[in-house]
């Protein structure tokens, strides 16, 4: 039986990432799930649903990664009520050949043991550098 405490849900979902169990990783989720995801990169926005946060966000950072080079660390969890704060390391090679490694921390909300949302804070500026190294080649002229 899965816990529906709320920091166990998370700290499940985070190992299931870490472990590449991604069916513990979709169960993780209500359908109806968001995701945050700060700053102006062509990752950042309002993801909405399931589907949408794993297939398209999460799922859509694989093509950016070196195949075998991901690593996630859960460094710690606070706990109250229905909201969990988490704080991880992710480290990885980009197929840009860039050392990734960032320091993240997300506020998710767990209702009925599933992760309803998530607010992800992160160094924008470092995951712009490593994955989307040419992200500034397509703004306007004026906001470079």
């Amino acid at each position: 039986m899965t816990s529906t405490d709320p920091r166990a849900v998370v700290i499940r979902y985070v190992e299931a990432v870490r472990d590449g169990a991604l069916d513990v990783v979709r169960d993780s989720f209500a359908a109806d799930a968001t995701w945050h995801y700060p700053g102006d990169l062509p990752i950042s926005k309002v993801w909405h649903g399931r589907d949408e946060i794993i297939d398209e966000f999460l799922g859509g950072m694989g093509p950016l990664l070196a195949p075998g080079t991901m690593e996630i660390e859960l460094v710690g969890t606070i706990a109250e009520g229905d909201r969990v704060m988490a704080e991880w390391t992710s480290r990885a090679k980009t197929v840009h050949g860039a050392a990734y490694d960032n320091r993240c921390a997300g506020i998710y909300t767990v209702r009925d043991g599933k992760i309803t949302s998530v607010v992800e804070y992160t160094d924008t500026r470092h995951v712009a550098a490593t994955l989307f190294p040419d992200h500034d080649d397509h703004r306007p002229a004026e906001t470079k």
